[in-house]
Parts: structure tokens; C-alpha cells; sequence
């Protein structure tokens, strides 16, 4: 059956419709994992192991720490900066604090700075890869272990860095089912 002309420029338009629906749907995801592959916007890299290669340069590694608004935490790093050999794994730790009086749970997103360097950091283990939930009033040391692949220093523009700027952002997710049930308990005991 052959459609007419309203007929085939509606269904083309549902068509365009549907196809940038899912488009739009499947951009965050393939944006994200872009930047992991490449590094672009300061991206860290995520292995299993560390570098089998430790060279005697050294690179200086600064933590940051910030929330995203209306995120309830205390939130920032233990140390702020370390001086580690590119190749050498490093290990540090961020503090959370929920000192509201019920549990909070929380995602953090991170980028290194300069961009440059973003192709060369990697995490072994993070705190960033997995949902953080803490209890009222709960206090929590997390990790983050990395080093700096000794490619950078071959590299065009890394050679260059000598100072990597580690970032965190904490935002605010639902809880997960498990904790709701806490979350109900905390307001039916403060009723």
C-alpha cells in the first residue's frame, strides 16, 4: 500500500522524531565512554594493575574536593598533594562526612587537569567507581589508587606537565533499595 502525501511526511517526521529521540537517549552514554578511551576533557584512564615501569622523573599529584549544590556532605581530601615517580602507583584518601540524621547515598563524578594529562592518568581502585551511601552522622576515609603512565613523558604536550590536578565533584543520588527501608526508619523514629 503506498502512502500519499500527508501520510509519508508524517510518518517521515515520526521517523526523524524517533531517531533523535534516541540519539539524544544514547549521547550521554557514548560521550562517557569516549572520554575514558580518549581522555578528552581531562578523563582518567581505569586499569587493573599498575605500570610495570617507574621512571626517576617525578610529577607533582593535587586532590580536590567539592559537592554539588544541595549535596548534604562534608566532602575534601585527606592529603592535598603528593609527589610520586611517573610509573609509581600512588595511594590517597578523601574524607566524606554525612552529618545530616539520615543516609545520604552519593556518586562522584572526576576529571585531571591540564586535559593533557588526562590520557595518562589511571586508576587502579577509586571510591568514584561505585555508589557511596553513608549513615547519619557516618565518617569514611575512601581511596583512590593511580599512577602516571610513563608514555606522558614521550608525549608532545605531556612532557610538559609537571603538576596534575586530581578532582572530585559529589553529587546527591537516590538511595538504593536496600537503604530506603533505613531511610523510612530514621522518619518513622523521628515521628
Amino acid at each position: 500500500m503506498a502512502l500519499s502525501g500527508p501520510q509519508k511526511t508524517v510518518m517521515q517526521t515520526v521517523s526523524v522524531v524517533v531517531l533523535m529521540g534516541g540519539m539524544a537517549w544514547a549521547s550521554v552514554p557514548l560521550y562517557d565512554w569516549f572520554c575514558r578511551v580518549t581522555g578528552f576533557g581531562g578523563t582518567p584512564g581505569q586499569v587493573s594493575v599498575g605500570s610495570d615501569e617507574v621512571l626517576d622523573q617525578t610529577v607533582k599529584v593535587r586532590f580536590d574536593g567539592s559537592l554539588n549544590d544541595g549535596m548534604p556532605w562534608e566532602f575534601k581530601p585527606v592529603v592535598r598533594e603528593m609527589e610520586v615517580r611517573i610509573g609509581e602507583t600512588g595511594l590517597a584518601f578523601y574524607e566524606a562526612y554525612n552529618p545530616t540524621d539520615k543516609p545520604v547515598a552519593g556518586q562522584a563524578s572526576y576529571n585531571v587537569t591540564p586535559y593533557t594529562a588526562g590520557p595518562f592518568f589511571e586508576k587502579i581502585d577509586c571510591f568514584c567507581f561505585t555508589e557511596q551511601v553513608l549513615a547519619p552522622g557516618e565518617r569514611v576515609q575512601m581511596p583512590v589508587s593511580f599512577f602516571v603512565d610513563p608514555e606522558m613523558v614521550d608525549d608532545r604536550d605531556g612532557k610538559f606537565v609537571h603538576t596534575i590536578t586530581l578532582s572530585y565533584t559529589f553529587y546527591e543520588i537516590d538511595l538504593p533499595e536496600g537503604y530506603a527501608a533505613l531511610d523510612q526508619d530514621s522518619v518513622t523514629a523521628t515521628n
